[in-house]
């Protein structure tokens, strides 16, 4: 549970009005990927939400890490529930493959949300603006 908070307080941090929005936005930081977080879902005590770098492919525009996370807001927690299987931008390939010997698929993920979370704050993200 103290991985789930603290990612709760760090997503807090990147998102300081995480229990109010809804839609669509965007940050922007020099020298790093535009970070897109859209509201995917809202419930009286979750939020579900998607973070992501926006690539453009041959196949057309991909979407990396495609992380998928809920928040409990009652609780104070957050849990990622999905990562994407392409990992294009270099600090989070790095993350995947160092946090790739932790024990749990479940711990796993969670570990690389705690890290990159740590590594969107370190940037400047913080999310205010719409696209």
């Amino acid at each position: 549970m103290a991985l789930y908070e603290s990612n709760y307080l760090r997503l807090l941090n990147l998102i300081p009005d995480l229990e109010h929005l809804d839609g669509c936005y965007r940050s922007r930081v020099a020298g790093d990927c535009d970070l897109h977080v859209e509201i995917m879902e809202r419930s009286r005590y979750t939020l579900t939400l998607t973070l992501t770098y926006y690539f453009e492919s041959d196949d057309g525009r991909v979407a990396d890490p495609d992380m998928l996370v809920r928040a409990y807001l009652d609780g104070q927690l957050a849990e990622a529930m999905r990562i994407g299987s392409v990992a294009r931008h270099v600090e989070f390939h790095r993350l995947l493959k160092e946090q790739g010997r932790e024990l749990g698929a479940r711990w796993q993920k969670n570990m690389v949300l705690n890290k990159w979370l740590d590594y969107l704050l370190e940037q400047g993200h913080l999310v205010l603006d719409r696209p």
